[in-house]
């Protein structure tokens, strides 16, 4: 999988991801061609290489004209729903803003239409989150990842005063995903709510990152200056395999459960949504009765997939069915390494596949499809086909 790691040992801020993105390798121009699709007037962004306490870093200069009104959530979604952007950036821009504006219409006891945007919402702002998600998408990122998150000390201004850091929003983002957190002797806000929201909301994954390999680093840097310490965010790039194996050699794979409780959900859509959710990739999919509330009679839809495949599977649900929310649990899963050998029977090719632990075979079972198909040309029982290929796959091992 292509990882995308946030090492913030200096925090983050959106002018720091973004210069740590085309520090990566991002094309700029391109990068300042999508922005231009926002149809907003008087921006511009220069990048320049500066040092930080003995890094060199790509610095990120956004410049924007003075504006003199503050946005809602609904005016920002639909700066960036009318814009020419891609399906996949606006979703996931729209997201970040719906996230800090939930964080902070839960620190000011208000309703989320009712939230002001003051530093986060200007401009500046909206290029920034967006940027980064053009960035995402150029690169391919299909997991993100984040390191302990370096948030500073002491106090901030900001639009209602003085705030301690971390702020109020940028607490209530990290919450959310019990991202951990920590200080040292820095005073200052190191991972401003612009960053934190970015973060928070693409990354499922939090602390050290043991099985990357990588392919490329990039430093954004900070717009301010310390002694002794390099104020940049480091972007690490590469591969990971979303697979580990014990001593038994079994797979230890990580996975996510998605499950929903539903009660006014008819048996054609619900085999409707078991059919949607094999075609997309899920790697299991069940149902089972409940009773809930009321004594009511329900079915819990289960869904097992990567990680990277949930918001396919939440949008599959929340589409196809009636329910409000949906459940999500990581878990482990255990499997044994698997081959596939193909044998010759009086039946015609059929693939067998054999599970090992330790280099031996355990068990075998022939593909059940090849054997039906074989069973109804031949007019013969379907424990016939499948006994001549276990057979014939036996005679295979003994013969080496």
């Amino acid at each position: 999988m292509k990882t995308l790691y946030f090492d913030c040992f200096a925090g983050a801020s959106g002018d720091m991801i973004l210069g740590a993105l085309v520090a990566l390798g991002i094309d700029r121009e391109i990068l300042i061609e999508q922005l231009k699709l926002l149809n907003l007037d008087g921006w511009q962004i220069e990048f320049s290489t500066v040092d930080r306490s003995g890094i060199s870093a790509n610095f990120a200069r956004v410049t924007v004209p003075h504006e003199h009104q503050h946005r809602h959530l609904h005016t920002i979604v639909k700066i960036i729903s009318d814009s020419g952007l891609s399906e996949t950036v606006k979703k996931r821009a729209i997201q970040i803003f719906t996230k800090l504006a939930e964080a902070e219409a839960r620190v000011h006891g208000i309703a989320i239409e009712k939230v002001h945007f003051h530093e986060v919402g200007a401009m500046d702002a909206i290029l920034d989150v967006v940027g980064a998600c053009v960035g995402f998408e150029m690169l391919g990122v299909e997991r993100f990842v984040s390191s302990k998150l370096n948030v500073g000390s002491g106090f901030v201004r900001m639009a209602h005063g003085n705030f301690p850091i971390p702020p109020p929003a940028v607490v209530e983002l990290l919450k959310e995903k019990r991202a951990p957190v920590y200080s040292t002797e820095i005073t200052g806000e190191l991972l401003t709510p612009t960053g934190a929201a970015i973060i928070s909301t693409v990354c499922e994954e939090f602390g050290v990152l043991d099985d990357l390999q990588i392919e490329k680093t990039g430093y954004g840097a900070g717009s301010r200056e310390y002694k002794d310490f390099p104020n940049v965010l480091r972007l690490i790039f590469g591969e990971t395999n979303n697979e580990q194996r014990t001593t038994n050699n079994e797979q230890i794979e990580k996975l996510t459960l998605l499950e929903t409780n539903i009660d006014d959900l008819s048996p054609e859509i619900s085999g409707f949504v078991l059919e949607r959710a094999f075609a997309a990739g899920a790697l299991d999919v069940w149902f089972a009765p409940i009773v809930m509330k009321k004594s009511r009679p329900a079915v819990q839809i289960s869904i097992l997939c990567r990680p990277a495949d949930k918001e396919k599977f939440l949008q599959l649900l929340f589409r196809e069915t009636s329910t409000l929310g949906v459940r999500e649990t990581e878990i482990k899963r255990y499997a044994l390494p698997r081959e596939t050998v193909r044998v010759e029977t009086v039946f015609g090719a059929i693939d067998v596949k054999a599970a090992k632990s330790n280099g031996k075979i355990l068990k075998a079972a022939p593909e059940y499809e090849q054997c039906r198909a074989a069973a109804l040309e031949f007019d013969v029982p379907l424990r016939e086909v499948e006994r001549a290929a276990l057979k014939a796959f036996e005679e295979t091992l003994e013969n080496g």
